[in-house]
């Protein structure tokens, strides 16, 4: 059976590399496995849900090259979750509950100074039709809970009711049912929940596994409950670590700043988030693949972590370097000729990058070292003299990578100069920069009449 999966964000801000880290797991194994991968807007917070963010998360995943077969909106699918809350209702799974937050949480403060756990009394089960018209005539519009399987007979107070699944990622797992509040479905104002708008999703669209961060885990307790009372197979479920920064501090105030927008605001490459979302907090070292289908081929819930993944934004960017460091020309030429970078015979180019390639993070940062070869710089002249006699000895084209070291051969018998005296001033005449790549790749690209200029007092 091939697998079907979805990644389920709520379009109430951009996605993050937190939880793209979960988009790319369901991804990558519907990949590899030959299987279906579904977008679903998880949009029920109707106050904090825009276009603007559902648009955005769109276009981070298109970016990234995360296709999908299949979008849902919960919004769209209201009639589906009134059908199943109307089945839990007939079932006595589904009760109303008056009680206001105020009310919920004075009553939360006695339990737990009584020594009790402050998990909801379910209060409400015991009013009768009469008690329940009076306070909707009062004006009160009751919330919904799901009555969890954890008493016996006719009793309201729950018993430890362990709830067990093998976890795909974490191995066995359980959750009490007893220790917990039965939990609100429907709000007050006849919203859903996610709880039980995921569930209910899951079911119609017959997902088989779910992969999601371990935030969910007690979640999934409540949710195989539900999926049982709705008559569901309950999925596979794999629930990954969380991703730490550097420091080993949380990452939820520095969300902002690793957007997936911000990522590609700096250029970095698709494949590099893509590489490092995939592979962080797993055994496998962290290291840039470009092809998607041998970045599936590592994917293994085994492989993952159950300590917290540790992002750091310099390593993505060191791992991009490599990235674009392993790119022949072929993959980048489209991209350099959008950038202006293709005057000259295309052998030019591709030798412009072969050159070039090892000494930049970002593609954008090919723009100065084009200057460098093809344009105007403000060369760097230590030693007017010494530069001087170098351009004396500059040998007619045509050229080729054994010119840089055929002239400083020669520029050294002549002045004596060696080592760091001999090829610092050349490089800041020529390049005007400390660093960068091999001279002998770049003087060819740079040519005699600019090397000369360069040279020149």
């Amino acid at each position: 059976m091939h697998p079907i999966v979805r990644f389920a964000p709520s379009p109430t801000g951009r996605l993050h590399i937190g939880n793209i880290r979960t988009a790319v797991l369901n991804w990558l194994y519907a990949l590899k496995c030959g299987g279906t991968f579904i977008l679903r807007l998880d949009d029920t917070d109707r106050e904090r849900s825009t276009a603007e963010f559902a648009d955005g998360i769109r276009a981070d995943l298109r970016w990234l090259g995360l296709h999908w077969s299949r979008e849902e909106r919960q919004s769209d699918r209201t009639a589906l979750y009134d059908a199943a809350a109307a089945r839990l209702r007939a079932a006595g799974r589904l009760y109303p509950c008056f009680e206001t937050e105020d009310e919920l949480d004075r009553r939360r403060k006695r339990q737990m100074a009584m020594g009790r756990p402050p998990i909801y009394d379910r209060a409400a089960l015991k009013l009768d039709a009469a008690e329940r018209d009076r306070l909707e005539a009062e004006g009160r519009r009751p919330h919904w809970r799901f009555r969890l399987a954890n008493t016996e007979g006719d009793s309201l107070a729950p018993l430890p009711t362990i709830v067990l699944w093998n976890d795909l990622i974490r191995g066995d797992q359980t959750v009490d049912a007893g220790s917990l509040s039965d939990p609100v479905l429907i709000r007050a104002d006849g919203s859903y929940l996610y709880t039980f708008t995921s569930v209910v999703d899951d079911i119609d669209m017959t997902i088989t596994h779910v992969i999601r961060g371990e935030d969910h885990v007690t979640n999934t307790g409540v949710q195989i409950q539900l999926f049982e009372a709705l008559g569901g197979t309950p999925p596979a479920f794999g629930h990954h670590s969380l991703l730490v920064g550097a420091d080993g501090q949380a990452l939820s105030k520095r969300l902002g700043a690793l957007s997936i927008e911000s990522f590609r605001d700096d250029g970095l490459e698709p494949m590099a988030v893509v590489s490092h979302a995939a592979l962080v907090g797993t055994s496998d070292a962290i290291h840039a693949v470009a092809d998607p289908a041998e970045l599936a081929a590592l994917m293994d819930f085994a492989k993952i972590s159950l300590a917290p993944g540790r992002f750091d934004v310099e390593e993505l960017r060191a791992l991009n370097a490599r990235l674009l460091l392993g790119l022949p020309y072929a993959a980048v030429a489209h991209r350099l000729a959008a950038m202006g970078i293709a005057s000259g015979a295309p052998e030019t180019v591709s030798a412009f990058w072969d050159a070039v390639r090892g000494n930049i993070t970002t593609l954008a940062d090919v723009r100065a070292w084009w200057d460098v070869v093809a344009g105007d710089i403000a060369p760097v002249r230590e030693d007017p003299a010494f530069l001087a006699a170098a351009a004396s000895l500059l040998p007619s084209e045509p050229w080729d990578a054994a010119t840089w070291g055929a002239w400083t051969n020669a520029v050294k018998a002549q002045t004596g100069a060696k080592g760091r005296a001999l090829f610092h001033p050349l490089r800041l005449a020529l390049t005007g920069r400390d660093t960068g790549p091999e001279l002998k790749a770049l003087l060819p690209l740079i040519g005699r009449d600019r090397a000369l200029a360069r040279l020149a007092a």
